[in-house]
């Protein structure tokens, strides 16, 4: 049966039951809080009538709302399965030269690729997934250009990248998103490669997002990682995969793939706001964990909204929250996105503890502390061996780390500070 059938059956099998039975036929199976009335039912949209711009367009909590109420029935129903995978020639990708040219290709052609680049994987290689389709959405064009440009400065010393335009001068940026801390005059040897496979390219709605298959696309893509490790030369202790929203959990699924073919564990993996999981096959498992890397860290920036609150790594960052939004953001669409800005400014040299985070349970028992308690960076500079939830809180406008250098800053939870970076880690 066609899912988008079955979510409209569902709400309609749901209105007739509470007809029959009261509204306990429905609030039984949901918490409090997420209640749905027969009205609610009747008036939700069908999925393929959702798009990521009218999600942009709506209010953050009313988007919030609407998501969530999607994703209650999905859970609900039980029959909602994967069914949009595309294919490894279908998903487009690129790399850079250290010139800053960008190469251009298709996931099947990702080892062939990777061996025309001199000294690819020597040093240290980083996947970046993209989850949202920047071709359509500005804002994911802006974050996600962030990123390769702190990547391609943090390995090769490079802010502007050739052929690709830089931000209009009225966004919100600054020198910490645009350059890095690292004393002049100093370019450092190439010492890293970046591949950017851009999912998000090919999850063109919505519906995409909901119905994709994350299991099988994560095979394929760890099968292209199996490959680069055997075929390249590429040792599994230089990858780190960064991903953003749906592609999170489609990266501990490559992740995954890559252990079962290999007996090996990648390094590390970064989520960007891992995304509700809406469509699974019965018994099997879905979605990012913590054990899928040696170290998995996620940094939560919609996690009533477009995200989820679910933990999902070794460590999980909820910047001002958990929360539906980020301050400065005006919808769940560039509220998910901000983690990945949050991510670019911390991997530009220099800015690596710009977000220092505490343990806790809430941004109220943060508050409650003054702030105090075991100290972590949210980023680039995220401990290995930290485990659990950690709060902190964030600047409306870049530089967004509360503990961004003194020149550009200078105040770090009210503590000011020569450096404006605390003194110890504890």
């Amino acid at each position: 049966m066609n899912p988008l059938t079955i979510f409209c059956l569902v709400a309609v099998l749901l209105s007739a039951a509470t007809a029959h039975r009261g509204s306990n036929a429905i609030r039984n199976n949901l918490q409090p809080s997420e209640w749905l009335s027969p009205r609610e039912l009747e008036d939700m949209p069908a999925i393929n009538e959702i798009t990521f711009e009218k999600l942009q367009e709506m209010p953050a909590e009313e988007a919030a709302d609407l998501v969530n109420k999607i994703y209650h029935l999905s859970q609900m129903s039980r029959n909602i399965e994967p069914s949009y995978a595309p294919s490894p020639n279908q998903i487009p990708a690129y790399t850079y030269t250290p010139t800053g040219q960008r190469v251009n290709f298709n996931l099947n052609q990702l080892v062939a690729t990777a061996q025309q680049q001199p000294n690819f994987g020597k040093q240290e290689v980083t996947v970046f997934i993209t989850g949202l389709p920047q071709q359509k959405l500005r804002d994911a064009a802006r974050a996600n250009q962030k990123l390769v440009q702190a990547y391609l400065q943090a390995y090769n010393g490079r802010v502007q990248v050739q052929g690709e335009q830089g931000d209009d001068s009225n966004q919100d940026t600054s020198s910490s998103e645009e350059s890095s801390n690292r004393p002049n005059g100093q370019q450092p040897k190439p010492n890293g490669n970046l591949v950017v496979i851009d999912l998000g390219a090919v999850i063109r709605n919505f519906e995409d997002l909901v119905l994709l298959d994350i299991n099988r696309v994560g095979a394929v893509i760890g099968n292209s990682l199996v490959q680069l490790t055997a075929q390249a030369d590429v040792p599994q202790e230089v990858i780190n995969i960064v991903a953003q929203g749906i592609a999170a959990h489609v990266a501990g699924a490559a992740a995954r793939q890559y252990t079962r073919q290999t007996g090996n564990t990648l390094r590390r993996i970064t989520a960007m706001d891992p995304s509700k999981i809406y469509a699974r096959k019965p018994n099997t498992l879905v979605g990012l964990t913590r054990g899928n890397a040696d170290f998995v860290d996620a940094i939560h920036t919609s996690a009533y909204g477009l995200g989820t609150t679910t933990r999902a790594g070794d460590v999980d960052f909820y910047p001002n929250g958990p929360s539906v939004n980020m301050p400065g953001t005006d919808d769940i669409i560039e509220a998910s996105l901000r983690a990945t800005r949050y991510l670019a400014e911390t991997v530009r040299p220099g800015n690596d503890r710009n977000f220092p985070a505490v343990a806790a349970e809430s941004l109220q028992q943060y508050k409650n502390n003054n702030g105090n308690g075991r100290r972590a960076y949210m980023g680039i500079a995220a401990d290995y061996d930290l485990e659990g939830d950690y709060i902190l809180q964030v600047n409306a406008k870049s530089p967004f780390g509360k503990s961004a250098p003194a020149q550009k800053q200078n105040s770090y939870h009210g503590i000011h500070q020569g450096a404006g970076r605390p003194n110890s880690d504890n």
